[in-house]
């Protein structure tokens, strides 16, 4: 799902000049070709805003709310859309940030997430950000550009100022909101947890890439293949951040070793004092381990499935939407569970 066409240009930033990314670009266009990730591959025919939630779908109850605005800083301007349940109506629980891969759109990936469906049955919001195809003509959120991975610079600070206008307009608790992505959406999410700790609660990448692990496309390659750089430096503001990983055993575009890194990144800045636990399983046709991390209060802050035999797709995801595998540990709702942990259990 990963392909670094950048063929708009940018604002300025401390990024490399945009020559190296052009001559880089037919080398990416041939290895997304080697797994069928061109742009253009088929994107869902269900319109997933409109239908019945309750068919598990990401389809809209019919009195739900969406809507599509855009946010503008000094950064840039990216459209969203918001998607409020009808079940809000006995107050919001909390706000999910949800970042499309590569190729993808906002649509693409409620349909194929089922995250809507997931909204009116625990009543949180979500917002899908839309990337700019002038920003990245493949439609994928600049994980690897060093101007994309800092406070207040870039993209992180346009997710960041929409996450906010989402959070006031819909009074959600300061404490209740989260960040989630597949692929380059997923690398993006792990660079807001590490950014945006005083915003985000919590983390859910599925087949991302660790914070720092790229800085330019050529670098973004080796990352990808498992090669990506070290960070010895917490990132601007880093503080604990509870996290929820998900990668395939299979995965051939975006190496399992990555997810591994992930989870190390957020332990290294997680509590002194926690008791981890493994367990292995199968759901749905596929085997997966899951590794837990509880800290002394008994909370979760760390999870990492690997789903044995996914490749490079989100795991239980809705045939409706590209890069979905219907097998295995639903990741959807495994996130939230995870993300809303404490409200579901005083639901309980």
């Amino acid at each position: 799902m990963f392909n670094f066409n950048v063929g708009a240009r940018r604002p300025a930033s401390d990024e490399a000049p945009l020559e190296p990314y052009a001559a880089a670009n037919d080398l990416v266009r041939r290895t997304l070709a080697q797994h069928g990730l061109m742009a253009g591959s088929t994107l869902p025919s269900s319109n997933p805003w409109s239908g019945n939630p309750a068919s598990k779908s990401g389809a809209v109850a019919q009195a739900a709310r969406v809507q599509e605005n855009q946010f503008s800083c000094d950064a840039g301007s990216r459209i969203y859309r918001t998607y409020a349940p009808v079940s809000a109506t006995r107050g919001v629980t909390g706000l999910v940030v949800m970042l499309h891969g590569c190729t993808q759109s906002s649509e693409d990936f409620a349909a194929a997430t089922a995250m809507n469906a997931l909204a009116e049955q625990h009543r949180f919001v979500v917002v899908y950000p839309q990337q700019s195809r002038g920003d990245n003509a493949q439609s994928c959120w600049n994980w690897f550009s060093r101007g994309d991975q800092q406070r207040d610079r870039g993209e992180p600070e346009i997710l960041a100022g929409l996450t906010r206008q989402v959070m006031a307009e819909h009074e959600i608790p300061g404490d209740q909101v989260f960040v989630a992505g597949l692929s380059a959406g997923a690398a993006m999410a792990v660079i807001l947890g590490e950014t945006y700790g005083d915003i985000f609660s919590g983390v859910g990448a599925h087949s991302g890439l660790p914070f720092g692990a790229a800085n330019d496309v050529q670098s973004a390659f080796a990352a990808m293949a498992g090669n990506g750089q070290e960070n010895p430096r917490p990132a601007q503001d880093a503080s604990t951040m509870r996290t929820i990983i998900f990668h395939g055993s299979a995965d051939a575009t975006v190496h399992p070793s990555n997810s591994d890194r992930i989870w190390r990144q957020a332990a290294d800045r997680g509590p002194r004092q926690t008791i981890e636990t493994s367990r292995s399983g199968r759901t749905s046709g596929r085997s997966f381990s899951r590794r837990t991390t509880v800290a002394a209060d008994g909370s979760i802050v760390l999870e990492h499935w690997t789903v044995n035999g996914l490749g490079h797709a989100w795991s239980g995801g809705q045939p409706g939407g590209s890069y979905t595998d219907h097998q295995g540990p639903d990741a959807s709702a495994e996130m939230v569970r995870f993300f809303f942990q404490h409200d579901m259990e005083q639901a309980l």
